[in-house]
């Protein structure tokens, strides 16, 4: 077995882990800071909408030794409006100019005709009105409040109000960070980033539910026993799904970066960027926000109950109690209805990291080899 996957099998049985929760102030500072400077990014520089949200024509061009800076300018003295141009990679050029009327637009087809050297009908012009943009953009926030309300209310059902909540929290969380990144990096939105939007919110709850629905199993009958907080026990199902978290991701992350890097930044394939920017980002932010940000939350609200505080007491009192007899030198072999039970030992720290399993010291000594002592009736 590999080194990842025997690390997988220990945290997966308690033998090792991190304690997430417990560090949770952490991990909401460096939460609250990101995301702090992705709305001021958003703020300051705004998001780079393309024509198919405000308007205007995209004009493509036939094979030419044109350069794109000299295709940009002659669009731009041509309609008066800036131009952006993507070198795309049969070496033709793809030139868009927002908020053209049509009279402006069969202008700019003619001037680049002209500076192409070919005839008006070889360069293909695709003129897009500001009141589809408006539709588009409607529908595109119409179907995100109906995926929040969906997973709020099934999550609700499925699990409980507080993981709900918690992973609404995450979304909204991934969401301002894609949507701030876009805006600091300049990358145009287009409905293809739409789509990737829709898309990393259903992978950053897959990790989440994952980790709920084993927290969901743990937390039957917490409060009959005395071993475990509902913080450990929701850090100790966080680390059984730590190495599959990070597998799927990585393998998730892999695809979506050669389209971003290699598909959009060597080959020059500008059109990639939209969505696969956002896949990326997204993809990353879902993951650091189903391990650092959804199941501490659940821990947080969870241990505001009456019931979890009494149960954290009850803890913290057995710990102090076999702390005091290990320190008198006494008998620590404590054991509550709950070990009866057949339940593993109480050999867990306080933060929910488990040490390797301790052998039973009751057996006798004087019967090492487990065989007969000899003596005959």
């Amino acid at each position: 077995m590999s080194r990842l996957g025997t690390l997988g099998a220990r945290l997966y049985r308690g033998e090792v882990g991190y304690d997430f929760v417990g560090k949770r102030k952490i991990w909401y500072g460096i939460s609250i800071l990101i995301t702090i400077t992705a709305i001021v990014g958003l703020s300051v520089r705004g998001l780079n909408m393309g024509i198919e949200f405000k308007g205007g024509a995209v004009f493509t061009t036939p094979k030419t030794s044109v350069s794109a800076e000299q295709a940009r300018l002659t669009a731009q003295n041509a309609s008066g409006h800036s131009a952006t141009v993507q070198k795309l990679g049969d070496k033709t050029l793809r030139v868009q100019v927002s908020e053209l009327s049509t009279d402006q637009s069969r202008k700019t087809q003619e001037a680049l005709a002209k500076k192409l050297d070919v005839s008006t009908n070889k360069i293909n012009t695709d003129i897009v009105g500001p009141s589809w943009g408006d539709q588009i953009a409607n529908k595109a926030w119409t179907g995100l409040g109906v995926f929040m309300v969906l997973v709020v209310i099934y999550l609700a059902i499925a699990f409980e109000w507080r993981m709900a909540l918690a992973a609404l929290i995450a979304l909204v969380h991934d969401l301002t960070i894609t949507v701030g990144i876009y805006a600091l990096v300049g990358f145009e939105v287009t409905p293809g980033t739409v789509i990737g939007l829709l898309t990393i919110l259903g992978y950053s709850l897959y990790d989440t539910v994952v980790v709920f629905d084993g927290l969901k199993e743990s937390a039957k009958g917490i409060t009959k026993q005395t071993r475990f907080t509902y913080s450990e026990l929701a850090n100790r199902s966080l680390n059984g799904t730590l190495v599959r978290s990070i597998n799927t991701t990585v393998v998730a992350l892999l695809p979506v970066a050669g389209l971003l890097f290699i598909g959009g930044g060597v080959l020059g394939a500008g059109m990639l960027n939209d969505i696969s920017l956002a896949l990326f980002v997204g993809l990353a932010a879902g993951a650091y926000s189903s391990i650092f940000i959804a199941t501490p939350l659940v821990a947080d609200l969870k241990e505001r109950e009456p019931q979890m505080r009494a149960l954290s007491k009850r803890v913290l009192a057995r710990r102090a109690a076999a702390a005091a007899k290990a320190d008198s030198g006494e008998d620590t072999g404590l054991q509550d209805a709950d070990d009866a039970d057949g339940e593993e030992p109480e050999d867990a720290s306080p933060a929910g990291v488990v040490g390797q399993r301790r052998q039973d010291g009751g057996r006798s000594r004087g019967n090492r080899g487990g065989r007969p002592s000899g003596r005959r009736q």
